[in-house]
């Protein structure tokens, strides 16, 4: 060979080498860049789309994917770039993970092939799906965990080579990277989201009554959480729950609907006193009606050993699912909640003991001061009437009258008063009143009530349910046939008998007015070892006394 030759053999050499090298660099420099744009983003989606978008840029490729691997080995999401929405829809359902998808799932190993094909793990493709030849799938690594798997196919320069493995296989280990930061990000942007709804939810919580409260901890959650339907679930019978609050879709049909509990997430969530989770929920899973749920996590809440209900969160069937993260928030948030509870309880109890307490001293005045007060100006003005002339003695005799029925209306509300509440019941006295009052807007003038004696000490439930339905009977036929303008009520208890007493100023019972409401009233009482006496006032109107033993249950069952 020439010195020439030599000359430019080693020339060409030289070219060689610098062209390898310069392509070497460029790739570099591309994969830093690609780098560079993955890890500059926090948001998951878009960090994912990045990772695919970037993997197909260095290696060339047309189409590319990133399938994220379930708990269960499948793949729970396919995020892919290349194809359009509308060959994406007339495709059908994304991949889960079989074939030759899943071969890169189960060997945690890259695969790259020059003709998909020709592999026999290959199970083709559905139809409307695009024509694909070379194939490279690499594992995503999060620390020790396979996050996921980047596929990228049809080469445009041909099969994918050792060289673009390499570099995917780089990008990868960036990827890892960049999905755990943008993980630890998103676990911070849902514990600050639950920490402000926990705030939120427990100041207002704080400001309402107790029978309020869970209304309003469904409704900030509700305003606060990103969430398609929430809903509390309380305890109702042996094994049902109740739907008493609901805010969101399908609110109006659910609220108040009654389910059983068994094999409930909400169930579960009461057994184990932890906040639960699943990612979906079928349309008739609880009953007819309900809309089919996406993921849905539900929290216990307790009052003591007491269970309250179980607040539910749920989102859209295709909403994103709930996080380890939102559950252990969801479980400290149950706990706060629980504590408001606690205290809103404490604080109500409280307002009532002051409440039974004022109501007593009260009584005590009105006894020992307003009534004495009111006896001794009766017994002053009898005094006087007999001093002076007949038309005169009238006049006081009328208002020493007056007197003695507000003595009777002030004995009255000393006994509703010493009463108090009584927690899950309802007093006979104000069942009565509520009686009257859902007529009162029929009748000229609202009826008039008194009370005399132990009502809510002395008669039982069922002869309170009798003397309620006989009243409202009563005053129904008053009202459709009196034609009255005044209505007297009176109810008195002794120590064995219960008189409800009717007057009224109207036309009287026309023989043509059928008896069947009466005969009704008449059995009542006589089942009670009672009787009922129906009389004709002597200045016009109606007397109805209805009477019965307090202590005659036995004969009210039979």
């Amino acid at each position: 060979m020439t010195d020439d030759a030599a000359a430019d053999e080693r020339r060409v050499g030289s070219s060689a080498d610098s062209a390898g090298t310069s392509r070497s660099e460029r790739r570099v420099r591309d994969l830093l860049r690609a780098s560079t744009s993955i890890v500059e983003r926090l948001d998951l989606e878009v960090v994912l789309r990045r990772i695919v978008e970037a993997g197909m840029k260095l290696v060339g490729a047309r189409y590319g994917a990133l399938g994220v691997i379930s708990r269960e080995g499948g793949l729970e999401r396919f995020i892919h770039v290349g194809i359009d929405r509308d060959m994406a829809t007339a495709i059908g359902h994304l991949p889960t993970g079989r074939g030759l998808l899943g071969a890169v799932i189960t060997d945690r190993e890259p695969i790259r092939l020059a003709h998909l094909a020709d592999d026999p793990r290959s199970v083709g493709f559905p139809d409307h799906h695009p024509d694909m030849d070379s194939f490279l799938g690499v594992p995503v690594r999060v620390g020790e965990q396979i996050y996921g798997n980047l596929y990228l196919t049809q080469g445009e320069s041909g099969p994918f080579s050792a060289d673009d493995q390499e570099l995917i296989v780089a990008l990868a280990a960036t990827a890892g990277i960049a999905i755990e930061n943008a993980h630890l990000y998103d676990v911070a942007k849902t514990r600050e989201a639950w920490n402000a709804t926990i705030a939120d939810v427990m100041a207002a919580m704080l400001d309402v009554s107790g029978e309020n409260v869970l209304d309003v901890l469904a409704e900030r959650v509700a305003a606060l959480i990103d969430a398609d339907l929430v809903a509390v679930a309380i305890p109702h019978g042996d094994n049902e729950l109740i739907l008493s609050t609901v805010h969101g879709r399908s609110a109006t049909q659910l609220r108040g609907r009654t389910f059983s509990a068994a094999g409930t997430l909400t169930a579960r969530a009461l057994a184990s006193r932890q906040a639960v989770s699943i990612e979906g929920e079928p349309a008739t899973a609880m009953f007819d009606l309900r809309p089919g749920l996406g993921p849905t996590v539900a929290i216990p809440l307790f009052a003591g050993d007491e269970p309250l209900g179980v607040l539910t969160i749920s989102r859209k069937p295709d909403g994103p699912g709930f996080t380890a993260a939102d559950l252990e928030m969801a479980f400290a948030f149950a706990a706060q909640a629980s504590i408001a509870l606690e205290v809103v309880r404490a604080r109500d109890d409280r307002r009532r003991l002051e409440t039974t307490q004022d109501r007593a001293r009260i009584a005590r005045d009105l006894h020992d001061q307003v009534i004495q007060r009111l006896f001794g100006a009766g017994l002053a003005l009898q005094g006087v009437s007999s001093l002076v002339d007949a038309d005169s003695s009238a006049a006081i005799e009328a208002q020493i009258d007056v007197i003695d029925a507000t003595i009777k209306d002030i004995r009255t509300i000393i006994f509703a008063l010493s009463s108090g509440d009584r927690p899950g019941t309802k007093r006979l006295r104000d069942r009565l009143l509520d009686v009257a009052s859902d007529v009162a807007d029929s009748l000229p003038t609202p009826p008039r009530i008194a009370f005399a004696g132990p009502l809510d000490s002395l008669v039982s439930l069922g002869l309170a349910d009798d003397m309620v339905a006989v009243l409202r009977e009563l005053l129904t036929n008053i009202v459709k046939h009196a034609h009255a303008h005044t209505v007297e009520i009176a109810v008195a208890v002794t120590d064995d008998r219960v008189e409800l007493r009717v007057d009224d100023n109207g036309v009287g019972v026309p023989d043509s007015v059928p008896r069947s409401g009466l005969a009704n009233i008449a059995t009542r009482a006589a089942l009670r070892g009672g009787d009922c006496e129906v009389t004709r006032l002597p200045g016009g109107g109606t007397r109805v006394r209805w009477h019965a033993p307090t202590d005659n249950e036995e004969g009210a069952d039979g």
